[in-house]
């Protein structure tokens, strides 16, 4: 008999019950004020339990933590060639000054990554790591990522922003196995947060990249690394607490260790358990289990779909920043949208995609004929298969490509302006208005002026088949998706002239060098946002 599937999420109530509990639980505060909101009739936002649909199985599964020993397996046996220069860390600020003189936007993505992971070598990552297993980064050094984000500066963006409950900010707790959200309505100021906190909550920033401008330069660069947008939340757990049930995630997630320290639980994510791990009895995985203690200064990163939870341990507060990349950036995601598009071709060129299926084909095909030994099911699968074979012929694999491009620069961060990208760019144009009148308004491109796009990945050429779009990122909301995508058409004229600015960069080129009458082209890139100058205009 065939093995039956058993979700995650069905998984995670199995953990739940074996789990060992926080060693703090939150005050009974957390009570009082569930029981004071119901009164006053506010509504709480509540993360349901979600129930096991395999009923006819009873037996508990169980999931192995992955050993501290195997995270960390990643950081042994570096050659010389590939250690890393900067394994003592460079203060923050110091190094996104140095990144801003890279004069290569891939360049200055590549070292901050390097930054970011180090000891371990990029190529190594990579190589061994990426979408394989999770890797523990232990410095002993807790000034490490000093100046990325801070418990101080998260009070300050309570006291001078609008965080909204549900939108910027959760309020979480996980106890007896069960997680809840306690959001109550409007916008969240210090006074009820830091009562929540106090009340053993954890504290859920989302965007953070929208109020911390360090978060917003060190996204806005990592993006161009991964090729996909690099998103945060930031988390902060009061001692010996939980604030969520172990749960995976489909993003790629490099957890960075700010403040305090946190404990982690890693599991292997296949679904399809060896025996031993089926018939272990609870008291058997508490032996089995093994700690990953983040302190500040460390980084641990797992691929998507690996279990976690993570917990606070009783001396110590927790501030972690999760930064994450790759959400919906498969072979699989592509082929959503590349399998629809050939399919209209093929109908559309190919008759064989257009004959009618067989008059009787619903008496042995479907679930219920499934288990039946009928010859016609095997001539049935067989044309499927030479149908899908044949398929691959029309599959507009550039377009989907630059569907996926679309969505990529949709999702992106606008850029951060480095000193010399803001002061030649349109933003740093001095045009301005003085003494009773408009004051410098008379500089202009001209054939001479040397441009370049601002950044390596800011703009894309895409054609639906009718006209060609400019797509870009320059104007874009530091708010996921507040904004919609930024396009404008392109006339046929102008497409070779964009190429080759966007295949010259990081190189300047003269605008009489386009192959084509580019000015009015440049003053339009220009004001977009899009390119900037060699020297200031």
């Amino acid at each position: 008999m065939e093995r039956k599937h058993m979700s995650a999420f069905a998984l995670y109530q199995t953990l739940s019950t074996d789990l060992p509990t926080p060693a703090k639980k939150p005050s009974l505060q957390v009570a009082a004020k569930k029981k004071k909101k119901k009164q006053n009739g506010v509504a709480e936002k509540k993360v349901n339990t979600v129930k096991s649909q395999i009923k006819s199985e009873k037996k508990k599964i169980h999931k192995k933590p992955l050993k501290s020993s195997q995270i960390q397996e990643g950081c042994k046996g570096l050659t010389e060639e590939e250690e890393c220069l900067n394994g003592d860390g460079e203060a923050l600020d110091a190094l996104l000054s140095d990144l801003a003189r890279v004069n290569n936007s891939r360049e200055r993505a590549s070292k901050l990554f390097q930054w970011l992971i180090s000891p371990l070598p990029a190529k190594a990552f990579f190589r061994d790591t990426w979408e394989k297993k999770p890797i523990l980064v232990q410095r002993k050094n807790p000034d490490y990522y000093k100046g990325l984000f801070s418990t101080a500066e998260f009070d300050c963006i309570l006291r001078q922003e609008d965080i909204q409950y549900g939108v910027n900010l959760d309020v979480t707790s996980y106890t007896n196995g069960k997680r809840e959200t306690h959001n109550p309505p409007g916008r969240a100021l210090p006074f009820t947060v830091w009562d929540f906190y106090e009340s053993g909550c954890s504290i859920r920033l989302l965007n953070p990249q929208a109020f911390s401008s360090t978060v917003w330069n060190v996204l806005s660069i990592l993006q161009e690394q991964f090729g996909s947008m690099a998103g945060a939340n930031i988390y902060l757990t009061p001692p010996g607490t939980q604030g969520f049930a172990p749960h995976y995630d489909d993003i790629e997630a490099f957890v960075v260790q700010l403040e305090g320290k946190k404990h982690w639980r890693v599991y292997n994510p296949s679904l399809l358990l060896v025996e031993e791990a089926i018939n272990s009895s609870p008291s058997n995985m508490s032996t089995e289990r093994r700690n990953v203690v983040l302190e500040a200064g460390d980084l641990l990163y797992f691929p998507r779909g690996f279990i976690h939870q993570g917990d606070c341990l009783p001396d110590a507060h927790s501030l972690h920043i999760t930064i994450s990349s790759y959400q919906k950036n498969s072979w699989g995601d592509l082929l959503h949208k590349l399998i629809p598009a050939a399919l209209d071709i093929a109908m559309e060129e190919d008759v064989e995609f257009r004959q009618g299926l067989p008059l009787d084909y619903l008496t042995y095909m479907g679930v219920q004929n499934s288990d039946k030994d009928d010859p016609r099911r095997t001539k049935f699968f067989s044309r499927i298969e030479s149908l899908m074979k044949k398929l691959t012929n029309y599959a507009p694999v550039d377009a989907a490509v630059d569907q996926k491009a679309r969505d990529f620069l949709h999702d992106c961060l606008p850029p951060m302006l480095t000193p010399e990208e803001l002061a030649s760019s349109v933003q740093g144009a001095p045009a301005r208005w003085e003494c009773g009148q408009v004051m410098d308004v008379g500089a202009h491109i001209n054939t001479e002026t040397r441009v370049r796009v601002l950044r390596a990945g800011c703009a894309r050429l895409c054609s639906d088949g009718e006209a060609v779009h400019m797509y870009y990122t320059t104007d874009n909301s530091r708010v996921y998706h507040k904004e919609e995508l930024k396009s404008f058409e392109i006339k046929p004229e102008h497409t070779d002239a964009i190429e080759f600015l966007i295949h010259s960069y990081p190189k300047f080129v003269t605008v009489g060098s386009l192959p084509c009458d580019a000015v009015a082209l440049a003053e339009l890139l220009f004001e977009k946002g899009i390119i900037h100058t060699a020297e200031p205009l």
